[in-house]
C-alpha cells in the first residue's frame, strides 16, 4: 500500500471510530460503557438500544483491531 492509501484508510477508520463511539454514547445514554465494556451493553433493557449498541461495539472493536495492524 502506498503512504497516501494508508493515510486515507487511517482517516476512514478514525471516522468510523468516532461514529461508533457517538452511537454507543447515544444508545447507552452516557459514556460509562467505556469503562465497563461489553457488560454495560447487555444491561440495556430496551431491545432496540441493546441491538444498536452491540452492532456499534462490534464495529468499534473491528476498527481498533485494524488500526493496530496498520499502525
Amino acid at each position: 500500500m502506498s503512504i497516501s492509501q494508508i493515510k486515507n484508510l487511517q482517516r476512514r477508520l478514525a471516522n468510523l471510530e468516532q461514529e461508533a463511539t457517538a452511537e454507543l454514547n447515544r444508545a447507552c445514554g452516557n459514556e460509562l460503557w467505556m469503562s465497563l465494556g461489553f457488560d454495560a451493553l447487555d444491561s440495556l433493557e430496551d431491545f432496540d438500544r441493546r441491538a444498536r449498541a452491540n452492532y456499534y461495539y462490534g464495529q468499534l472493536q473491528t476498527v481498533r483491531e485494524l488500526q493496530q495492524v496498520i499502525g
